[in-house]
């Protein structure tokens, strides 16, 4: 009877620790897989998506480039589109492995993956290339807007000086510079 009753106990308590680790919530905001990267290199920068738009499918993921990176070339995803606008030039890349602009290009300012389907339930991510300024310091934030099949999330919000992503509500994600 003492054994029943302490196998029943192990397994009682085995049952709640997996409903525990599997009811956790899922990371709500967008952010890069990078926590911090260092002035005057080269680095893939891997963006996760992990959720859609309150039930909605993602169906465009936009990602603004700042100043502080150069260099970029993005990897295409199998399923989707890539697109990349530069200095007011729209370029359309599906065919080439990598969509770049190096020192002789003009400089890219946004890079666009759409026309691919990414569930509300599942997480995926998107990755690109990219030189870091060597002037770079503090924290780099890179706006991405995330399109859904119905809906639109802007994960722009910049913290003031001294402020903190955590106050924000849809946080541009970011990673920290290291000299």
């Amino acid at each position: 009877m003492k054994f029943r009753t302490m196998a029943l106990g192990i397994a009682v308590g085995t049952a709640a620790l997996g409903t525990s680790l599997f009811a956790a919530p899922a990371m709500a905001h967008i952010m890069f897989e990078n926590g911090a990267v260092a002035a005057g290199t080269t680095t893939e920068f891997v963006l996760r998506v992990p959720h859609g738009c309150d039930g909605s499918p993602t169906v465009a993921v936009r990602v603004a480039v700042p100043k502080e990176l150069e260099g970029v070339e993005a990897l295409p995803k199998p399923g989707w589109k890539l697109s990349v606008v530069t200095d007011g030039l729209h370029q359309v890349s599906a065919d080439a492995n990598t969509a770049h602009s190096d020192g002789g290009e003009p400089k890219v300012k946004e890079l666009v993956w759409s026309n691919g389907r990414l569930e509300d339930a599942f997480r995926d991510t998107f990755v690109f290339r990219a030189s870091v300024n060597k002037t770079a310091t503090g924290r780099i934030f890179v706006p991405i807007v995330q399109q859904c099949e119905i809906g639109i999330e802007r994960w722009i919000e910049i913290p003031a000086a001294g402020g903190s992503s955590d106050d924000l509500k849809y946080p541009a994600p970011s990673v920290g510079v290291e000299p």
